[in-house]
């Protein structure tokens, strides 16, 4: 059940930023600007939320939620990019990825689904394609949404409760509380190993599913945005999305 209107001011303050992304991509699609947002983050998170609220009043021609599934034997034999790649927006479109290449550096990694060689070389060339990407005129955003360990503990029982949600429901649930630890260093090397200037991990602290919903669609704005849209909204609250930095594995902005 959503609970949306619960916040006082968040319904006013999210209509405001809709409508601003909005107007943004009947901007982006007059000018042809591609982008890609990656959400990546903890099981329970809050990104199909985030999505939601994001592509609600934007265009279905020119919007793509790409959400893959696990991947074929043929597409396991393939260059690890690839099955991405073809997903890449045209001009005017925007492609949001639910969960992204970054699989190699999470749950494959955590559950042993590729070698340790595989990965490695995902961290070091994760990069240099989205350099390309970046190089090539695309707009790149990236999001690691963050819970605490008690927060994901309520959010995967009420799943499991809720009929409505059995379809949420996964076999890598279970692991989630199971392998935190290990969730969490693999988190601390790919934020550490693949933040670039060129790309930057935003990480958003994600426990009020409200705060981070509604900062999220402010940073993508500000992103995306021409500034004479941009201007208009606020930008995110820094104590909820800020850009990762080393200090945030220590210093209690990401949970440990």
């Amino acid at each position: 059940m959503s609970h949306d209107h619960d916040h006082p001011g968040y319904k006013a303050a999210l209509k405001a930023v809709q409508l601003a992304l909005v107007e943004t991509q009947i901007r982006a699609m007059k000018d042809g600007e591609k982008a890609v947002v990656v959400l990546e983050g903890r099981d329970a998170a809050g990104k199909d939320g985030v999505i939601r609220r994001l592509v609600e009043h934007l265009s279905v021609r020119a919007t793509r939620v790409i959400a893959l599934p696990k991947p074929s034997d043929r597409e396991q034999s393939q260059w690890w990019f690839q099955r991405y790649v073809g997903h890449l927006p045209a001009a005017g479109e925007l492609v949001i990825f639910n969960r992204s290449w970054y699989n190699r550096a999470g749950v494959e990694r955590v559950m042993g689904f590729s070698s340790a060689k595989q990965q490695e070389e995902f961290l070091r060339d994760a990069p240099g394609f989205e350099r390309m990407l970046v190089e090539s005129g695309l707009k790149l955003v990236k999001l690691w949404l963050d819970i605490d360990k008690a927060e994901q503990a309520r959010r995967l029982k009420a799943r499991r409760e809720d009929p409505l949600k059995q379809l949420k429901v996964s076999d890598l649930d279970a692991v989630a509380q199971d392998k935190w630890d290990a969730y969490s260093c693999a988190r601390d090397e790919m934020l550490m190993r693949t933040h670039a200037a060129f790309a930057p991990w935003w990480c958003v602290r994600a426990d009020d599913k409200h705060a981070a919903r509604l900062n999220v669609l402010r940073h993508v704005l500000h992103q995306l945005a021409p500034a004479k849209i941009a201007r208009r909204i606020e930008a995110p609250d820094p104590a909820v999305l800020f850009a990762f930095e080393e200090a945030a594995l220590h210093d209690g902005r990401l949970a440990r």
